[in-house]
């Protein structure tokens, strides 16, 4: 059978975009709080019922809109916010003309408005694309929408909805994004028969973000603002080691507009590359921006992505100030990781009892995700007897120091050689020591790497390292560039490497180790990547070699340079693998935790 072209029905053109626009309640709430914004709404009202599948209803203080502009919102490509007609000069969230018109060709659509200065409201309604005429209500000036029976004209999209909990989230986490963006605006929410939930304004953004994210989040970041050229980017970084499962808690704005784009989430990812556990993904609020002529929003019919002019010049200012912020804060590490140390060792969360009351041996040993030895750090500290009333714990015990002492305070014992305690006016101090000289070692060689001055230490009797024939191919294959690092190799026969050279900031090392390690590593590159550019996980592998490793007894000296050292590091409140460094203990905490209140 022969097809005939046609012409497609209006009602039938506006459902197919609703399909592109308006995938489910939540991007219905979007569009039509973002109509609000653009607006100039001060103030705006969200209900939802059933998970804004049987209602959401939004209300606004703007400008509103006159009886003859109502029948023109409910058409196709009629838009107020291209005035000039320019699509690389939008100042607004909405410019299409798509949303009403969508919305009303697949539910049960009302637009009351009263337009500022106008002492009548007007009210026009759509069901299912059928509009009927303009009548008179009260109503104070600005706007209010109500979509009733969502989808119902598309009952096959409606299979594909979640549960009403699942709706309500997804329109909650929508709201959230926009009201971060907009902490000037008063914005209400209420869901089925729930208690409202405000987030007031005007706000300054770090009360919204408290608001939002919890004050959590902020006693755990770092403030980020800077400007390059034409661009900008405030807002929020997480330190490293607050760190989350997923990347929900990356909130990215262009312009005011929450995005998730694939150049601002790599350049996060960027950021935090060397300073986080694997899976693991760190907590962004990030506002960029940047001239419109700069940004192209008119890529996805959701508007949720973005193409930049220049992409590079946007990603490295996002590396570079998050990674300044951390840097120039000097906050090291998560304050939730003591609270976390304190709970674990509370005499109500105990196994079996100790000296002192405290069972759970094991508690700051998880705290420091799973380094050997922490477990008797926790006994040591909470059972009541002197640290060298133990000699099961190889305790080493010395004065506080009598030179300068930094924030980490000074080194007062060494416990099991693998956890340096030390004490400030208010704190006792928990350091790994490996993980904190391994972090020490690495920034050393990524500087030493940045400036191409990395020293190489002669071996005065060349090692060879026996491999199997693919890990040796793989390391002779890549001789140059390590040697880039420092590290010297060369062929001696199948399956074997002869090292001449290491990089001297490693010192005593083993050497096979190593090799055996960066082999492994090497083996898990892809070979359309250059090794330049993997130059700095390959640092990292080397740098757990070079340090201090656990079970190594240090004199006071050594303890106390190695915290100097830590408050001068970059990034010194995690190692290479994204584990912590050390753990704070509050003296008030401590009294607590001995009922002496």
């Amino acid at each position: 059978m022969s097809a005939i072209l046609r012409r497609l029905p209006e009602s039938l053109v506006n459902r197919i975009a609703a399909g592109e626009v308006i995938e489910r309640p939540a991007a219905a709430v979007k569009e039509l709080v973002e109509n609000a914004l653009d607006a100039g709404a001060t103030s705006v009202t969200i209900v939802l019922r059933e998970g804004g599948q049987s209602l959401i209803r939004i209300t606004d203080n703007g400008q509103g809109m006159t009886k003859d502009e109502l029948p023109l919102a409910i058409e196709r490509h009629a838009t107020s916010k291209l005035p000039d007609e320019d699509l690389w000069n939008i100042h607004s969230f909405g410019f299409r003309g798509e949303a009403l018109p969508s919305i009303g060709s697949v539910s049960r659509l009302t637009i009351a408005s009263r337009a500022r200065g106008q002492d009548q409201a007007w009210q026009i309604a759509v069901e299912g694309g059928d509009v009927t005429p303009l009548r008179p209500v009260s109503l104070a000036q600005g706007t209010q929408v109500e979509v009733r029976d969502l989808f119902f004209a598309t009952p096959a999209r409606l299979k594909f909805l979640k549960t009403t909990r699942t709706e309500n989230d997804y329109a909650r986490e929508v709201i959230e994004r926009l009201a971060m963006a907009h902490p000037q605006v008063d914005f209400t929410v209420q869901e089925d028969d729930k208690r409202p939930v405000r987030f007031q304004g005007p706000a300054d953004l770090t009360d919204r973000l408290a608001d939002i994210l919890g004050a959590e989040f902020i006693n755990n970041a770092v403030a980020v603002s800077t400007q390059r050229e034409t661009l900008s980017i405030t807002g929020y970084a997480g330190v490293p080691t607050f760190h989350r499962p997923t990347a929900r808690m990356q909130y990215l704005f262009v312009n005011g507009r929450p995005v998730r784009d694939k150049v601002l989430l790599s350049a996060v990812r960027g950021a935090y590359g060397d300073v986080l556990p694997s899976g693991r993904y760190p907590a962004v609020v990030l506002f960029l921006t940047v001239p419109p002529r700069e940004v192209d929003v008119n890529v996805h019919p959701a508007k949720a992505e973005v193409r930049f002019r220049d992409s590079n010049l946007v990603r490295g200012l996002i590396v570079t100030s998050i990674r300044k912020a951390l840097e120039q804060a000097g906050k090291f590490t998560a304050s939730t990781l003591a609270p976390q140390a304190l709970d674990m060792l509370r005499p109500e969360a105990t196994a079996f009892p100790v000296a002192g009351g405290f069972s759970d041996i094991q508690a700051v040993h998880r705290v420091f995700g799973g380094s050997s030895g922490s477990a008797a750090v926790a006994s040591h500290l909470l059972s009541g007897a002197p640290l060298s009333a133990r000699p099961a714990a190889t305790v080493v015990e010395m004065q506080a120091a009598a030179g300068p002492v930094g924030r980490l305070g000074a080194a007062v014992a060494q416990v099991h050689g693998t956890f340096i305690i030390a004490q400030t006016e208010d704190s006792v101090v928990i350091v790994d020591q490996h993980a904190a000289h391994e972090r020490i070692v690495y920034e050393k060689m990524k500087q030493s790497l940045d400036a191409n001055i990395i020293k190489r230490q002669i071996l005065l009797i060349p090692e060879v390292v026996e491999v199997d024939e693919a890990s040796a191919g793989r390391l002779l294959s890549r001789a140059e560039q390590l040697a880039e690092l420092g590290l010297v190799i060369e062929t001696f026969g199948a399956g074997s490497v002869l090292v001449r050279e290491i990089p001297a900031l490693l010192g005593t090392t083993d050497v096979k180790a190593l090799l055996i390690d960066l082999a492994e590593e090497l083996a898990e590159y892809d070979d359309a990547r250059g090794l330049r550019d993997r130059l700095e996980e390959i640092c990292s592998t080397m740098a757990c070699h070079g340090s201090v490793r656990a079970g190594r007894a240090l004199n006071a000296d050594e303890m106390n340079a190695l915290l100097r050292q830590m408050e001068q590091s970059p990034n010194s409140g995690q190692c290479n693998h994204g584990r912590p460094t050390y753990v704070e203990l509050k003296k008030t905490d401590l009294e607590k935790l001995f009922d002496r209140r």
